[in-house]
């Protein structure tokens, strides 16, 4: 078999053939590193879009989503803030995503602190759980709404997110005993709480939302629907996609409150 290894102790030989593997080796290294320089500017390039549609950080975008406003309606969820606010934010959320959560913690305060309080913006939850991922997030909608009937969602909203901090981060498994539990920690009558949730009174209304999410274009969780408000109970909404930090919001709602 015929190699290039030289004898030991004999010197190498100088010329065409070594310049040229020179010339190979020098091409290969500046090709590598043209790859590498393209890939971090790949991966650090955010996208983009002209309908104003927000779709980056921790969700990607997905197929069948809408381009520009979106018809989306408040229906009877709960709201947070002035009923009669300039603008309006449709969450569908899934209460045992860790998405959801992260909005729940590190961008919702500061949306109510400057928009929801001083009255400029309300707040409306719909539901939206991905059962095929999320095994708890349905009894746990169901659950809010239970808490609903006893004035207590956002109260019970914010417990089922808390407790499930407390595990630290990614998606926490918890059961409708735990349900049950967070419940009467609030302050909820335990017995009517639940009587509501093993009836699964409120099915029926956590579908309806995730109905109504699809037919918007909501393909996972947490999407946002922002638009001017109206008498109509339905908004024309731009979506904001993903768990996005308060400034992407800032952007729009600052936007529409100009208009």
């Amino acid at each position: 078999m015929e190699n290039n290894i030289q004898p030991m102790n004999q010197p190498q030989k100088t010329g065409e053939p070594l310049n040229k593997n020179l010339a190979m080796i020098c091409g290969t290294i500046i090709l590598a590193s043209i790859l590498i320089s393209g890939t971090i500017l790949y991966i650090n390039a955010k996208p983009s879009n002209k309908n104003n549609v927000v779709i980056n950080g921790n969700n990607q975008p997905t197929k069948n989503q809408p381009t520009g406003s979106v018809k989306v309606s408040i229906d009877d969820d709960p709201v947070l803030g002035n009923k009669n606010a300039p603008v309006t934010l449709i969450e569908f959320s899934d209460f045992q995503c860790p998405f959801c959560r992260s909005f729940w913690r590190d961008t919702l305060p500061q949306i109510q602190k400057d928009y929801i309080d001083t009255g400029k913006v309300k707040f409306v939850y719909r539901d939206f759980p991905l059962v095929s991922i999320h095994p708890a997030a349905a009894p746990a909608a169901e659950a809010a709404e239970c808490a609903e009937d006893q004035g207590k969602f956002l109260a019970m909203h914010d417990k089922i997110f808390q407790e499930q901090d407390k595990q630290g981060q990614g998606t926490v498994q918890f059961t409708a005993d735990d349900l049950k539990k967070w419940a009467a920690q609030i302050g909820l009558n335990a017995s009517q709480f639940n009587s509501c949730l093993d009836s699964r009174k409120y099915k029926s209304e956590v579908e309806k939302d995730t109905a109504d999410g699809s037919s918007a274009g909501v393909t996972g969780t947490p999407a946002f629907f922002l638009g001017k408000s109206n008498s109509s109970g339905t908004i024309e909404g731009t979506l904001v996609s993903g768990a996005q930090p308060f400034s992407a919001f800032k952007v729009i709602i600052d936007e529409m409150l100009s208009k």
